[in-house]
């Protein structure tokens, strides 16, 4: 690992050094933190993680289990890129890949003009921790003008014989009027605990597309962090959707700049909370240009002890015009200890936009148990279409019919398994 390290060019040491300096100034963030109120992580912060060293026996067999047929497969474990796990022997025309610490050394495909320069480190403690660990990852570039139909699917895979901690990353630039879809599936050796802290830079340039599915299953014993940040220029168009059935603790922070005119911008997500499990997503939609338009729904299915957060921020500069933003976040609680903290946001400097935003929070309809159960269904059959009704509305969003069968698997799996005690 040292050798490596010393190997990476003079640009990687200074980011790596500008953020390891950032995060040893601020450290790991409390609660006394306004973005933190709701999510002590100091299970992470007071833990010793050391950090992951080559692969672990359960990899190979993890990843395939998650395949989707017909994809690119990259496969990222404990934060370096796995090339004979990955399968990169077709690759459509105009996608070009290559692993983060090779693609950098070589200067190629303008890695080293987006690589840690889609975010700030002054907000984002745990990217700066993930950055000062800055090796190896992925980058995925799209040519301009390349619609690439074959979807590129990631899986990061964490874990070992003892607590570990992996800062896997990843690289998306999308040249002008391209298009490429995007998954990324999170998961890691069972009934063990390990610390997985990820971030992924998305470039969408002019008139381009970008579709991201993120699959966050890890184990129950884990600690997952993970920051997405894009970047969406003129017309361009970015997507985010997440689906969360994992990890003892979970914080998404996912920020979006719409920085060129008529750039639009959707983030959906579902989550399942159970236990004493904690799911935290912080969304953040910074409106900077004129006739930006943004659509975003979260839901959440909270039982047992389990706690949910969400924190969605929009926000309209003065130059921003005729913007329109809608946002909606609604969860459902199977419990009477189950909780959940709501916060949208609305911070508007324009005057000629549309911007709307609610927050419901509730339980199933107990009217609708009684109508589904008097036309022959008992209880739990009328609890679980209430519950497929509503989470399929952000689930049928994805547009790879292989991996919408594989999440659609697992959370109502989980959901079955996680939820029986609230029937």
């Amino acid at each position: 690992m040292e050798a490596l390290v010393q190997a990476a060019p003079a640009w990687v040491k200074e980011r790596r050094e500008a953020a390891a300096k950032h995060f040893a100034a601020v450290g790991f963030p409390t609660t006394r933190l306004e973005d933190w109120r709701f999510t002590n992580v100091s299970p992470i912060a007071e833990a010793s993680w050391p950090l992951a060293q080559g692969g672990f026996a359960q990899a190979e067999a993890l990843t395939a289990a998650v395949t989707i047929p017909g994809a690119v497969r990259l496969v990222i474990v404990n934060g370096q890129f796995a090339a004979g796990l990955s399968d990169l022997s077709t690759l459509p025309k105009g996608l070009r890949i290559a692993s983060l610490r090779d693609g950098a050394r070589d200067a190629t495909d303008g890695i080293e003009t987006h690589l840690g320069k889609v975010f700030s480190l002054a907000t984002h403690p745990f990217a700066a921790l993930n950055t000062s660990f800055l090796d190896d990852g992925v980058a995925i570039m799209v040519t301009k003008g390349a619609i690439v139909e074959t979807p590129v699917h990631i899986v990061v895979v964490t874990g070992g014989d003892s607590p570990v901690v992996a800062h896997p990353r990843v690289l998306i630039v999308a040249g002008e009027n391209s298009q490429v879809r995007v998954a990324q599936t999170f998961i890691g050796a069972p009934d063990t605990a390990y610390f997985n802290n990820a971030v992924i830079e998305v470039v969408v340039g002019p008139s381009a597309l970008v579709q991201l599915y993120t699959d966050q299953r890890e184990s129950d014993q884990a600690f997952h962090i993970a920051n997405i940040q894009a970047h969406v220029e003129t017309k361009g168009v970015f997507e985010s959707h997440a689906f969360s059935t994992g990890a003892r603790i979970m914080r998404h922070d996912i920020g979006i700049g719409l920085k060129g005119e008529g750039a639009d911008c959707t983030m959906n997500g579902v989550y399942l909370a159970d236990g004493e499990r904690l799911m935290d997503t912080h969304t953040s939609l910074d409106h900077a240009m004129p006739y930006c338009t943004s659509h975003e729904i979260y839901k959440g299915i909270l039982a047992g002890k389990g706690k949910g957060v969400f924190n969605g921020r929009i926000i309209v500069q003065l130059d921003a015009q005729k913007t329109d933003a809608k946002q909606t976040n609604r969860a459902l609680l199977l419990s009477d200890d189950a909780t959940i903290n709501s916060n949208p946001q609305l911070e508007i400097f324009a005057d000629d936009v549309k911007c709307t935003h609610g927050a419901a929070v509730g339980q199933l309809d107990e009217e609708a148990l009684f109508y589904l159960q008097a036309r022959g269904l008992n209880r739990a059959e009328a609890r679980d279409m209430l519950l497929h009704a509503f989470a399929g509305e952000v689930i049928q969003g994805l547009k790879i019919p292989a991996l919408r069968e594989q999440i659609e698997g697992n959370f109502f799996s989980r959901l079955r398994e996680d939820t029986r005690a609230a029937i």
